[in-house]
């Protein structure tokens, strides 16, 4: 086993018992015995950001795990996950039952196709870098604080801090 490294995962669900899903889903990540669970972001609810107009909003939300696995690794986990909650990719952007994102991996800069470290888009991204940032006040991406790079980011406006429905 490799030394442990921090990575943070954005997960994102906009079809079926969202919330459940990623609760479920944090769960599965951090059953592998070389994947554990260091914290986790609150969730919050968004617009689609890229893809078909009439998509379901989504519930998204960051957690931090420690992990023995190389990056490719970690990756092929977290599509494993995807595939456990049948995860179907049929457009680009589209509609699903869960998505996860590699982030970050510890320090690691990476411009493989496979695996862009850190993730390409993340410094635009509302519904990454504001979890993100309420779940660690003080992280960074690319040098930059993530506070700062969410309070800019575009879709910031339309994110909301997720309350499940009081349930009878």
């Amino acid at each position: 086993m490799s030394t442990p490294v921090r990575s943070v995962l954005a997960l994102g669900s906009n079809l079926g018992e969202r919330e459940g899903i990623l609760e479920q889903a944090v769960a599965d990540l951090s059953a592998h015995p070389l994947v554990r669970l260091v914290r986790s972001s609150p969730i919050v609810a968004t617009k689609s950001v890229g893809g078909p107009a009439d998509s379901p909003d989504y519930l998204n939300m960051v957690i931090e795990v420690e992990t023995g696995l190389e990056p490719l690794a970690l990756l092929a986990h977290c599509q494993d996950i995807e595939q456990r909650h049948d995860r179907v990719r049929v457009v680009r952007w589209g509609p699903r039952t869960l998505d996860v994102d590699v982030i970050t991996y510890g320090d690691t800069t990476s411009e493989d196709p496979v695996l862009t470290l850190p993730h390409p888009r993340a410094a635009g991204r509302a519904f990454v870098l504001q979890p993100w940032a309420w779940m660690d006040p003080h992280a960074t991406l690319g040098g930059a604080p993530v506070a700062g790079l969410a309070a800019v980011a575009a879709d910031l406006a339309g994110l909301r801090r997720y309350e499940q429905d009081p349930r009878p």
